[in-house]
């Protein structure tokens, strides 16, 4: 009897938890991380005090709820590597990029945050940013990323990225897609004049 009992409250912790992760990439991906702790609470239909008996701080909320975006980041950056012709890589890392973070605002905050207590997220962050680095400066050697390019206009970027705000998701995505356009052509070495997407719908 007692054996039941015990797997019924482990089967109700993990269906919270999965539930709270589940609001939490809604809430986050919707508004942000300045969104409350509470919203996320009531969103996943528990009370305040089972959010923080699973996740005490919001920190170690998003840096878990933002894992599978994480780990997209890093396929995103390793499929641009793996291009051989750099500068297309480039491109491709920042168009995806930004369409990902298009669809989750709430990773733009956490990828660019500074989360001292999740060493794990901010490890991958920087091997992350490491690769990305890598690959810029193929292109630069390339002669087609402009010479004074340096990690941190990245970084600037996706900063700028996050304060997209639209009605919906689709304008959100077509207004990403022309800021994607416009980045790429202003850290082109030799700027053209390739027509921009529409950046509404």
């Amino acid at each position: 009897m007692a054996g039941n009992v015990t797997q019924t409250v482990r089967s109700d912790a993990r269906y919270n938890r999965e539930h709270i992760l589940e609001a939490a990439r809604e809430v986050f991906a919707a508004e942000g991380l300045t969104a409350p702790m509470r919203e996320v609470a009531r969103r996943a239909g528990v009370g305040p005090a089972t959010l923080y008996r699973h996740f005490p701080t919001k920190e170690l909320l998003a840096t878990e709820a933002f894992g599978d975006q994480m780990r997209a980041c890093e396929t995103i950056v390793a499929e641009g590597l793996a291009d051989p012709d750099p500068w297309q890589g480039f491109c491709t890392v920042i168009e995806k990029i930004c369409e990902l973070h298009a669809r989750d605002r709430g990773f733009t905050a956490a990828f660019t945050a500074n989360f001292p207590h999740a060493a794990d997220f901010a490890g991958r962050r920087e091997r992350t940013l490491r690769s990305a680095a890598k690959l810029a400066r193929r292109a630069q050697k390339s002669g087609q990323l402009r010479p004074d390019f340096v990690l941190d206009d990245l970084v600037l970027v996706l900063t700028a990225h996050g304060g997209i705000h639209a009605t919906s998701p689709a304008t959100r995505a077509a207004a990403s897609r022309r800021f994607a356009a416009l980045v790429i052509q202003a850290f082109r070495a030799s700027p053209t004049h390739t027509p921009l997407p529409v950046g509404r719908v």
